[in-house]
């Protein structure tokens, strides 16, 4: 007949119940490892979500201030640039001889405000 030890475990069940401890301690670490991985990576993803967010809106704040400016700045050479076309448009007419060197002469005067 076969005897058995009453009590504490012997060598083999002592190194079956350390095994089944690692393998579960693994398992548990290697599951915790993944979702703080999956969780660091939402929460860089998020991150950059309200980064991109943040440029986005710069950029547009960018874009309408400019829009801004450039329809509250007037133009500064507006009166130089409608006189120097009327000029061009007498000097076209006395080229084609509608106007004479006279008339001419004096449409300039009037627009120069000589």
């Amino acid at each position: 007949m076969m005897r058995r030890r009453v009590g504490r475990p012997g060598l083999v069940g002592t190194m079956a119940r350390t095994a089944v401890i690692a393998g579960t301690a693994t398992a548990v670490s290697g599951g915790v490892a993944r979702r703080q991985q999956a969780k660091a990576e939402q929460s860089a993803q998020a991150d950059a979500y309200q980064q991109q967010q943040a440029y986005e809106q710069q950029q547009a704040m960018a874009q309408q201030a400019a829009a801004q400016q450039a329809a509250a700045a007037p133009a500064p050479a507006a009166g130089e640039q409608d006189t120097i076309t009327q000029l061009k448009e007498l000097a076209a007419l006395k080229d084609q001889g509608i106007l004479t060197e006279e008339e001419f002469a004096a449409q300039k005067a009037k627009i120069l405000g000589s």
